[in-house]
C-alpha cells in the first residue's frame, strides 16, 4: 500500500508539471519556479507544451499501473513507468538543472523501492 501511495504520489507531481507546462507556461510563478524571462517563456511555449504532454504520458502510465487488476503485471507497469521518470530525471539532472535529480528522480527511486521491496 505505502508503494502505491508513493507512486501516485509521482503520478501527481507529473500531472503537476504537466499543467504548468502546457498551459501555465508564461504566468509568473511558472516563469519563476523555472528561472524564464517573460521573452524566454513565451519562445518557448510550445517546446514546453511537448514536455508537458511527455510528463503527462509518465503520469498516465504509472495511473494504469495502479489501475491494473493483475496485481503481477500492475507491478510489472509502475516499475517500467518509475524507471523512465527516473531516467528522464537523471538527464534532466545532466541537461537542464541537477535539481531535477532529486525533485523528480528521488520520489521516483523511492517509489521504486518500495514497489519492488514491500
Amino acid at each position: 500500500m505505502i508503494g502505491a501511495i508513493f507512486v501516485a504520489l509521482v503520478a501527481i507531481e507529473h500531472i503537476y508539471i504537466l499543467v504548468m507546462e502546457m498551459f501555465m507556461w508564461t504566468r509568473p510563478r511558472t516563469m519563476k519556479t523555472f528561472g524564464l524571462t517573460p521573452e524566454l517563456a513565451e519562445s518557448t511555449k510550445s517546446l514546453a507544451a511537448n514536455q508537458g504532454l511527455y510528463n503527462g504520458f509518465l503520469a498516465a502510465g504509472l495511473i494504469w499501473g495502479l489501475l491494473y487488476p493483475d496485481p503481477i503485471v500492475s507491478q510489472h507497469i509502475q516499475i517500467f513507468f518509475l524507471a523512465c521518470v527516473i531516467i528522464a530525471a537523471l538527464y534532466g539532472g545532466a541537461t537542464a538543472s541537477r535539481s531535477i535529480i532529486v525533485k523528480q528522480g528521488l520520489p521516483a527511486i523511492i517509489a521504486l523501492l518500495l514497489v519492488l521491496f514491500l
